[in-house]
């Protein structure tokens, strides 16, 4: 028999490779098909739940009772947090981790309606997204774990289950713990009005609990006796605010007084502030940090007070990365565009009516990849932290109207409904597919993991959090 041209067995070669990728992606996919009703009533539930920074546990419970029962290794409770938790399959190399948020927020209940209606009054609200969050990413995972399973890939997969983003930082103590070390290449996906493969940072943000400590005194018989923990709060809020034309464009800082007496015939003698100082990168932040912290020092010798300045948590700005979000695009393309009907459209049109927005609809196509995307617009987000420690890539996803307002009630909304539940969908098919061109393209991840490690540029991540275990609330 003559031996092929090498050139030619190359080709071959390369043809077959492409040919099971493809295959796989295309059993992946119809995978998540086949999960569609369990992963929209997993949502659905979630949704309903609607649980609170550390307060998931039914939420949690849910995801993790899901994973167990598609045969994935759970260990729950993890890096001292009741509701993370870890779902692992598959063996050696390579390790690929998928993330998944479920908490919700304070005080926007909604129904699934295109007017403001609360679900129950003053409860909360998925106004970010996170019960579709969690679904989808699970069920890449599964889609993934059956390509394991039947020999079509090689690896090892993990679904990470990480709680209260929104307050706290649940992934910041899974990276300290060292959950994220022997992972490969990261993944995780954010709920949106527009579909893209995510090449811009996100701010880097501490936050920061402040604690004056006064003496009381009648504030009409002997106010001369006392010492006002609440005039030190608001000293330190004026400073704050007049710091506020010394910084750069890319600073955020707010704040809420969380403690300033009982009753005002009585000068406090105990005062609180949270702060939280923003900026581009975690060395900006650093310096806002010295910076307030010297504001605290002034405050509490002017006010003859004790002052406490204590650095609780925080995120670090997010390292993209633009091969892995070539592969996001490229599948975006691959999976096509979004399909709404009429009535998805029409539910759409009424929330930007009620919001006063252009009655656009829906962005249904994926956006072009933004190869110079700047300076991050705002926000922050505890998967910055977890790409520090892992090459992690990022896209968003369409589940509410075109310019929706966020985490607000029209966000809720739509996450309750069949908007929210098609991206869901099309989020876990487009990871899905991308790892898929992980397990199988050594090359690529090489080129993911050089282009993270010129990034880093030898920094060290050291986390904003304070020593000792997870702020975990009351049950």
């Amino acid at each position: 028999m003559k031996k092929l041209p090498l050139v030619f067995s190359l080709l071959l070669f390369s043809g077959l490779a492409l040919a099971d990728t493809e295959s796989n992606k295309t059993k992946a996919v119809e995978s998540i098909d086949n999960q569609s009703g369990q992963l929209i009533d997993i949502s659905d539930q979630i949704w309903a739940f609607a649980e609170t920074a550390l307060r998931e546990y039914q939420s949690s419970a849910l995801l993790a009772d899901y994973a167990e029962a598609q045969g994935f290794e759970v260990t729950r409770g993890v890096a001292g947090l009741p509701t993370a938790f870890t779902a692992r399959f598959g063996y050696g190399k390579p390790v690929i981790g998928i993330m998944g948020e479920y908490d919700a927020l304070p005080g926007i209940s909604q129904q699934a309606t295109p007017v403001k209606a609360p679900l129950k009054e003053g409860a909360a609200g998925h106004g970010c997204g996170h019960n579709l969050f969690g679904a989808a990413s699970l069920g890449a995972a599964v889609a993934i774990k059956q390509l394991i399973a039947d020999g079509s890939l090689q690896g090892t997969v993990i679904f990470f289950g990480t709680p209260a983003e929104e307050s706290v930082g649940g992934k910041v103590y899974m990276v300290r713990e060292g959950l994220f070390d022997d992972v490969d290449v990261a993944l995780a996906w954010h709920p949106s009005n527009k579909i893209t493969a995510d090449t811009s940072s996100t701010q880097s943000m501490a936050e920061i609990r402040i604690a004056f400590g006064g003496r009381a005194a009648h504030a009409a018989y002997d106010p001369w006796n006392g010492r006002s923990a609440l005039d030190a709060v608001e000293m330190t809020t004026f400073a704050i605010n007049q710091m506020r034309e010394h910084v750069k464009p890319s600073v955020r800082m707010h704040y809420t007084i969380t403690g300033g007496g009982d009753v005002p015939n009585v000068i406090p003698e105990h005062a609180s502030l949270w702060l939280w100082l923003r900026d581009s990168s975690h060395d900006g932040v650093n310096d806002l940090i010295e910076r307030a912290s010297k504001i605290v020092e002034g405050v509490a010798i002017a006010t003859e007070t004790t002052g406490e300045f204590k650095v609780t948590a925080g995120s670090y700005e997010l390292l993209p990365n633009m091969v892995g979000a070539r592969l996001i695009q490229n599948n975006f393309e691959w999976l096509g565009p979004m399909q709404f009907d009429e009535s998805e459209l029409e539910f759409a049109r009424e929330i930007q009516k009620a919001t006063g927005k252009d009655e656009a609809g829906m962005n249904a196509t994926a956006e072009p990849l933004d190869e110079n995307p700047g300076d991050p617009e705002g926000g922050s987000t505890d998967v910055a932290d977890v790409s520090w420690v892992v090459p992690t890539l990022h896209l968003s996803v369409t589940t509410a109207p075109a310019d929706t307002p966020w985490h607000a009630w029209p966000v809720v909304a739509a996450g309750g409904m069949s908007i929210g539940h098609k991206g869901m969908l099309y989020a876990a098919k487009s990871m899905a597919a991308t790892m898929v061109d992980l397990y199988m393209d050594a090359d690529a991840r090489a080129a993911i993991r050089k282009e993270w490690l010129d990034d880093k540029d030898g920094r060290t991540y050291t986390s904003f959090l304070a020593d000792g275990p997870p702020p975990i609330p009351e049950r």
